[in-house]
């Protein structure tokens, strides 16, 4: 039977709709597999490497845009894949926009850039940004918790929102008191790109670890239609669906949703979400593009704030135990509308401009910390906390493209602009009075108002942020290129507080980021490079500046590194290796002349120094091998703070949430027609949850697996198991003797069809 009958189409699309009734009628989900259960395809180095342009033919770099080729060239969702072991996982020779704005695959971009393509996050189940992140990027972790809003990754040995920065679609949401809610699930993702070192010349201020790109599916000029529906052992329910085509010759479409409720693994912690994103695209003429796009997400997470540690460890009878009160609530609500246009204006010149205006409504009320109390025998808990954000972002970025020759040399130049004007308002119940005892085993959660302190308006900060930015890449030979990049940022905060006027302030910083750097292909798609790279990190984010903070200035993060990447085997062997060096200046530390006054110098110091490997093999007979391993040596060269009325040195001790070595290995057998099985395990070493680095965490190693069957050429129905082992682990910890425990062992079943 043709899978493409009417009695198939009717079979599969009824086996999606049985499975959908699982689901409330009024829920949609948080995460959701890609739009493909098929692997990553990639194609021959030959095809998909840009072909270098000689010194002497002006044409070959005068390109025209992309406007008149397929709008989605990374979009393989009708792709025809056969075998789970076609290519390996790197994707080295495919443009990509993150680690360059001059549209560079990974082989040409002196610095360690990844692309993880949805193929592959769809293929592992990877249903959150992440867990695709930490699983199939090289050297990231993430210190997930409902206060930071669940997107905090650490990487190169700097951690947080401040030194490592998340973008959707190239775009960044300012990051207020430490949060970022926006984006969370893979459905809608196309890819993911991941940079890591300095970035600041990119993006700005902010990203001296690394950066991480997740970038939305784009509309098809043909039509694709997708669903799926899953259900998991936390009696989590999923169902996805993905549209795309043409609306007429010169107008295409792409609209994605997905919706999860689930009961959660831990006592009292049903969560549910919505994400729905939808574009337009109009081609206006051959050289003239717009996109409009709307992206929206509102959640209500996990309201699990850890585990409290007793006698240095998690005791099993408290593993599944949620010590928030009864009436805790936490929802998160973000709009991401945004127009692009690209334009062709002539040979060798493309300007391509994004308006965008963005928002974020978040409420959280709960009870945060749970301490063991050994005197008592029972949980103290305290921090009874109610947060309100509102914050609005309007900004806009253009840049300008120019392809040509310079003294007979091949040249790619790009230079533009990034302006934003943010309003953020905190509004809490500081000083987050309340306190309660409660037995570890048997309880009564309580409710949040029943000690607390008002609720009222906190601070509001407005932030006007101008930059200017370009870069370069000159073809001195056929195998040598130079890389050049600079930025310059200044914002502007003026911070009012509601609460003390006297604390009010408005303050203009400035910084300048740059880099250099050598690649050099002595042989067709292997590539040596080294760079310099210089960037700058705020003290804190920077529309959370409080009046302590107001006369420090962007700390800066110098990096050296070198390294070598190959395409090989016709495209089925991948590798890289690079060493680096980042030292980080302009750190806090109190004044020694008056320790308890409150002041600070800038004058501390962090550095990290490490290898990191990537390699990714296509053999034969049905498998496939991914791998990466990142080892570092991170520490304070120069930092102290101030305990019990005398400043104590921490110089020489490993920055907080920062392990010494992570590493991911993957392996994908089709061990018959239409069948696969995968494996994976991600090893996460010891870190220390704070800077006397007293309180360690100890490392794990986490596997995942699964099987996959097509009956037919358009149906995927998978079987996977997350924490196969069912090890307890601490994902992160809030310093204070609390761990967020991972999700425990938990086998889900999913049904995906295309038609």
């Amino acid at each position: 039977m043709s899978s493409s009958s009417p009695i198939a189409l009717g079979w599969r699309l009824g086996l999606v709709c049985s499975l959908s009734s699982l689901l409330p009628a009024e829920s949609w989900a948080q995460t959701a597999p890609s739009t493909r259960l098929d692997p990553i395809q990639i194609s021959p180095p030959e095809a998909a490497k840009p072909k270098r342009p000689s010194r002497n033919n002006t044409a070959a770099v005068r390109s025209r845009s992309r406007l008149t080729t397929n709008p989605a060239a990374h979009d393989t969702s009708q792709s025809a894949v056969s075998s789970a072991s076609a290519s390996p996982t790197l994707n080295a020779t495919k443009p990509e926009a993150t680690g360059s704005r001059l549209n560079l695959t990974p082989l040409q971009t002196p610095a360690s850039v990844e692309v993880i393509s949805s193929e592959t996050i769809a293929e592992r189940g990877q249903h959150n940004v992440i867990d695709a992140v930490t699983q199939d990027g090289a050297g990231f972790i993430a210190t997930p918790a409902p206060g930071n809003g669940g997107l905090s990754f650490s990487t190169r040995g700097f951690a947080g929102s401040n030194s490592v920065m998340t973008l959707y679609d190239g775009t960044r949401f300012y990051v207020g008191s430490g949060t970022l809610t926006f984006p969370y699930d893979t459905w809608s993702t196309q890819r993911i790109e991941v940079l890591r070192g300095p970035a600041s010349v990119l993006y700005g201020e902010g990203a001296i670890g690394g950066v991480i790109n997740v970038i939305p599916k784009k509309p098809l000029a043909t039509p694709y239609n997708d669903a799926e529906v899953s259900l998991d052992s936390n009696m989590t329910r999923r169902l996805a669906l993905d549209s795309a085509g043409p609306i007429n010759p010169n107008v295409s479409y792409r609209v994605n949703a997905t919706g999860n409720m689930s009961d959660g693994w831990v006592d009292r912690d049903k969560t549910s979400n919505v994400a729905v994103s939808a574009a337009v695209r109009v081609q206006a003429s051959d050289n003239l593009a717009f996109t409009l796009s709307e992206d929206y997400g509102d959640r209500s997470p996990s309201r699990y704030f850890g585990t409290p540690v007793i006698n240095g460890g998690i005791l099993d009878a408290l593993r599944f135990r949620n010590y928030n009160a009864s009436d805790s609530t936490i929802r998160y609500r973000d709009n991401w509308t945004q127009f692009k246009t690209e334009w062709d204006v002539a040979d060798g010149i493309k300007v391509n401009n994004t308006l965008y205006y963005l928002t974020s409504e978040r409420h959280w009320r709960d009870i945060e910390n749970y301490t063991w109390n050994p005197a008592t025998q029972l949980i103290d808990r305290s921090s009874y906390i109610e947060i309100f954000h509102d914050q609005k972002q309007l900004g806009n970025r253009m840049d300008t493209t120019f392809s040509g020759h310079i003294f007979g040399f091949a040249n790619q130049f790009v230079t533009g602009f990034d302006v934003n004007h943010i309003d953020f308002t905190h509004t809490n119940n500081s000083p987050y009075a309340g306190a309660s005892s409660v037995n570890p085993y048997v309880f009564d959660p309580g409710s949040f108002f029943a000690t607390t302190s008002p609720t009222a308006p906190g601070f509001n900060a407005i932030v006007n942020q101008y930059a200017l930015f370009a870069e370069d890449r000159l073809s001195l030979t056929d195998q040598l290129s130079f890389v050049t990049g600079v930025r310059y940022d200044r914002p502007e905060v003026d911070r009012t507080d509601y609460r003390v006027p006297s604390n009010s302030f408005d303050v203009t910083l400035s910084g300048t980021s740059w880099r250099a750097g050598l690649v050099y292909e002595p042989v067709k798609n292997l590539a040596f490079y080294g760079q310099y790279a210089v960037g700058v990190d705020p003290v804190t984010n920077l529309i959370s500046l409080s009046t302590t903070q107001k006369t420090f200035q962007l700390a800066t993060g110098k990096q050296t590194e070198i390294g070598v990447k190959q395409s090989f085997w016709g495209g089925r062997g991948e590798w890289t290796l690079a060493a680096y060096e980042i030292i980080k200046t302009g750190l806090t530390i109190p004044d020694p002349s008056n320790p308890t006054g409150g002041l600070a110098l800038q004058i501390g110091q962090q550095s990290s120094r490490g290898v990191e490997g990537s390699i990714g093999l296509a053999l034969n007979d049905g498998w496939r091998i991914d791998a990466n391993l990142a080892v570092l040596r991170a520490r304070y060269d120069n930092n102290s703070q101030v305990v019990g009325g005398k400043i104590v040195s921490y110089d020489g001790n490993v920055p907080v949430n920062v392990p010494q070595q992570v590493s991911n290995i993957w392996l994908t057998w089709d061990f018959a027609p239409n069948w696969s099985v995968y494996g994976g395990v991600q090893i996460v070493g010891q870190m220390y949850s704070d800077l006397a680095n007293t309180q360690a965490r100890p490392g794990y190693n986490v596997v995942n697996g699964g099987v996959r069957w097509k009956p037919d050429d358009r149906t995927t129905v998978a079987f996977r198991v997350y924490n196969l082992l069912d090890k307890v682990y601490a994902v992160t910890s809030n310093g204070t003797g609390q761990w967020l425990l991972g999700m425990p062992r938990t086998a889900e079943l999913s049904i995906n069809v295309k038609f």
